[in-house]
């Protein structure tokens, strides 16, 4: 069974790579495409979309804003199972940080130099959100492309989605991208941040086999 998966904004295939999956999983990493100049976000869906061979049953695994396209894949090719990490299954479940950047529609003001990745004000914000413990973040978060993480984090704050209820959510409990007071998970990992997938992924594989079979 082959399983896809996508990972979080800016990040690539290895924040993923400590995950062990049942021997029969084929895992295939979507990378992020970077968005074509005021894309709408459904056409970049479609677009994502387009990795995924649904002539024959396959998974899905999200993470952050990963865990939100593929819920949104779902939709378009439906898999046997869904499951995001760190990430949420609606919109009522967003911070207050994230509303209030759709209220005010702040990431489209933000100039687009801010969003150099290899900017110091730019990481300390992500490490800060991400794990601010994590000396090694950016070794993870590998897809710097300005316009991309413009793009991203505002089609974020104004993503409008209804549950799901066959998407399985795994959260940690001390989350502050996604907050888990926000939502009712399947799974909580213990004592983790958003950066569980790397710090608790002994503990996150071993749920990945009960569900991915």
């Amino acid at each position: 069974m082959k399983l896809y998966t996508i990972s979080g904004l800016g990040a690539d295939e290895k924040v993923l790579e400590k995950l062990t999956f049942n021997p029969n999983i084929e895992v295939v990493h979507i990378p992020w495409l970077i968005p074509d100049l005021d894309e709408d976000f459904h056409h970049y869906v479609s677009r994502m979309s387009e990795f995924v061979d649904d002539s024959e049953d396959f998974y899905l695994l999200g993470y952050s804003f990963g865990g939100i396209l593929v819920q949104e894949i779902h939709k378009l090719k439906c898999a046997k199972k869904v499951v995001i990490m760190g990430s949420i299954r609606c919109d009522s479940e967003k911070s207050k940080l994230i509303i209030a950047g759709q209220k005010t529609n702040a990431v489209k003001y933000i100039p687009i130099r801010i969003f150099n990745g290899n900017t110091t004000l730019f990481y300390s914000f992500f490490r800060k959100l991400f794990d601010p413990k994590n000396p090694k973040l950016t070794q993870y978060f590998r897809v710097k492309d300005p316009y991309y993480l413009k793009w991203s984090m505002d089609k974020v704050a104004h993503w409008k989605f209804d549950k799901m209820p066959d998407v399985i959510q795994i959260l940690a409990d001390k989350d502050i991208v996604f907050p888990i007071k926000n939502s009712q998970p399947d799974f909580v990992i213990k004592n983790a941040t958003h950066l569980f997938p790397v710090t608790k992924h002994k503990e996150v594989s071993e749920i990945l086999k009960t569900i991915f079979i």
